[in-house]
């Protein structure tokens, strides 16, 4: 008869790995709050400096300065008028359109890259766009730039193939990171105790690439920031 302290005692159960925490729902009027304030975030800093360069004009005892008003309202109107048409497809309906020229988005990606300190790399195959590429690839880029505050270069690239956009942009230079609330509404959870500016535009994007069945991922290394979606070519 064998031993009953013999006996091998259970096995511990294993421990069950954590569910990953449920998508945040926001109020639909407070996601468009938060939505309108990042965009008046946008337009505001070039708005106020034209207004500031024609006080400079109007201004008889800075008549010395009549040119370097010109060229701040120059300036600050042409940055205006890229973040206004680059807002149209990013985040707006850009009136019925439902496909887009590369070229076209090509321009408008390179136009918000034009006033800030990296360069981006266009590397985007299809010739048309279809809308939620289009907004995933804008929302992508300006995302991009902003994980580069000392510069350095983002290349987007953008391939189709059975029926999918698989985009993908790899931000490197100096500091490049995700703030922490970026990084957590691209995985569409709430901000958290930040303000809004800078998540707002990581979940909408979220929510543009689940709303058609996509993926999106984001990877983090030491001055590199590599962000990837993939969504429906039609």
């Amino acid at each position: 008869m064998s031993d009953p302290t013999d006996t091998p005692a259970p096995a511990a159960p294993e421990t069950a790995p954590e569910a990953p925490p449920a998508p945040f729902v926001p109020d639909a009027a407070e996601l468009a709050a938060q939505i309108a304030a990042r965009l008046c975030h946008d337009f505001i800093s070039p708005a106020s400096a034209i207004v500031s360069g024609l006080d400079l004009l109007e201004d008889p005892t800075a008549q010395d300065m009549r040119e370097d008003a010109m060229g701040l309202i120059t300036q600050s109107a042409r940055k205006l008028a890229d973040m206004l048409q680059f807002a149209r497809v990013a985040f707006g309906a850009s009136a019925t359109a439902e496909t887009f020229d590369a070229r076209e988005l090509e321009s408008l990606a390179k136009g918000v890259f034009a006033h800030v300190r990296p360069e981006l790399d266009w590397k985007v195959e299809p010739a048309a766009i279809n809308k939620p590429a289009a907004r995933v690839i804008m929302n992508l880029a300006q995302i991009a730039a902003g994980a580069l505050p000392m510069g350095g270069t983002a290349t987007l690239r953008a391939v189709e193939a059975d029926g999918k956009v698989a985009i993908s942009i790899e931000a490197v230079g100096p500091r490049g990171r995700l703030k922490p609330e970026v990084l957590r509404g691209l995985q569409g959870q709430d901000r958290g105790d930040a303000v809004g500016g800078a998540w707002v535009q990581a979940y909408y994007l979220w929510l543009i690439v689940k709303g058609v069945g996509g993926h999106l991922a984001a990877e983090t290394g030491e001055d590199r920031v590599t962000l990837a979606a993939v969504v429906p070519a039609i």
